[in-house]
């Protein structure tokens, strides 16, 4: 299969190269922009890209206003950088349509993490018809899910809640993360409901549900051993 290529726009040549060695590392090609001007002309130039990774502050134009003209066009999945934790931001940012969004200082793993869940959840990495596991199976076209070869029925959130917790497998997810993917946006109530659905899926999940790892105070991790 072809490598999927990744556009790293940033201002900062030193942090372009951190985040490319890393995706390079991981079997991705990189493009790089130093501002947002340059990205855009690149964005246009090559049609093949699957990701973009934007900073928010840069000259000429900032990430914003990249983002914004290039969702008049395209659902490219969008990771923004930020040196910001401003909650206002972070809302623009999922108003303009960002998928991800990472504040500086981040761990280069955690980075190319969050690219390979978001490639995994829009498809392109790989065929993911099927989502696997830990001995854990999901066929998403079907609706099923086996356990090491042993079928288990499970209900439309729970199926929903184990997906995305394979799809992010090895990243650490906050209930509000969860709630906001899982029930998209539309639910509000408490995000305790989140600990209810755990609790029932590991039950289902037999030795498997201990795949699901509680992060006290902040919410779960899914993780395998390999």
């Amino acid at each position: 299969m072809d490598k999927l290529k990744i556009l790293v726009v940033d201002d900062e040549a030193r942090m372009r190269k951190l985040v490319k060695d890393f995706l390079v590392k991981d079997h991705f090609e990189v493009v790089e922009a130093e501002d947002g001007s340059r990205a855009l002309d690149i964005f246009y130039e090559q049609k093949d890209i699957a990701l973009i990774i934007l900073d928010v502050m840069m000259p000429q134009m900032d990430g914003w206003e990249v983002c914004r003209e290039i969702r008049q066009y395209s659902k490219v999945p969008v990771i923004m950088l930020t040196a910001k934790s401003d909650e206002r931001d972070e809302l623009q940012g999922f108003q303009l349509g960002v998928d991800e969004y990472i504040t500086k200082p981040f761990s280069p793993k955690i980075l190319v993490a969050r690219v390979e869940a978001i490639l995994r959840r829009t498809s392109q990495l790989g065929n993911e018809e099927n989502l696997e596991a830990g001995g854990i199976v999901i066929n998403k076209a079907a609706h099923s899910v086996t356990i090491d070869g042993v079928s288990v029925d499970l209900s439309y959130k729970e199926f929903e809640l184990l997906s995305y917790f394979l799809e992010n497998r090895g990243i650490a997810l906050s209930r509000e993360k969860i709630l906001n993917n899982v029930w998209n946006y539309d639910y509000f109530g408490d995000a305790r409901t989140i600990d209810t659905h755990v609790k029932k899926l590991r039950s289902k999940m037999g030795e498997k549900g201990d795949l699901i790892k509680t992060i006290w105070g902040m919410g779960y991790k899914f993780e395998v051993n390999e």
